[in-house]
């Protein structure tokens, strides 16, 4: 946001704070029928319109705020989308590379969202060691030598990096 908008922002909250005191104030005077000095009936008559203005471009600013976060959400959700989509198609091309399984996909797609052998085993109906079987199958393949290799390999990819060996790190 530029410093003039965010000027301009400020200058309207005043405008608005003013209002309400404004506002706060006239109503105060009514209930306890208050007689200050300043505050006659025709100071409150010559403030009514820049009062006015304030409020109105106060709900006016509102409004434009409210349509902006609505905007910005929509644009969110929408790359949201995409990345997701991205996502998947990566997944894939990389699972078809490795000439994965049905199986092996699932349980590959399962350990990516960071579950663990027993809860893919208990969600897929077989065995601890079935999974076992699988994940090191996946391991294999893809050439890695456990879960933080693997997801190494779709992170780096997303951000367009490529892996560190262990070695070179301990040089």
């Amino acid at each position: 946001m530029t410093k003039n908008k965010k000027i301009t922002l400020w200058i309207i909250a005043a405008l608005q704070f003013n209002a309400t005191l404004f506002f706060v104030a006239g109503v105060a005077i009514t209930l306890f029928d208050l007689r200050l000095g300043v505050l006659t009936p025709e100071f409150f008559e010559n403030q009514f319109i820049p009062q006015a203005i304030g409020l109105v471009l106060g709900v006016v600013m509102g409004w434009v705020a409210i349509r902006m976060s609505i905007r910005r959400a929509d644009r969110a959700e929408e790359k949201l989308r995409h990345i997701s989509t991205d996502f998947s198609d990566l997944l894939n091309e990389y699972f078809d590379k490795w000439h994965l399984t049905v199986a092996e996909r699932d349980v590959a797609v399962f350990m990516i969202k960071g579950m663990r052998a027993k809860s893919i085993a208990r969600l897929r109906g077989t065995s601890d060691g079935t999974i076992k079987a699988q994940t090191n199958a996946i391991y294999r393949k893809a050439g890695v030598t456990g879960h933080t290799e693997l997801l190494s390999l779709f992170i780096d990819d997303l951000m367009g990096e490529t892996t560190v060996s262990s070695d070179k790190i301990a040089a």
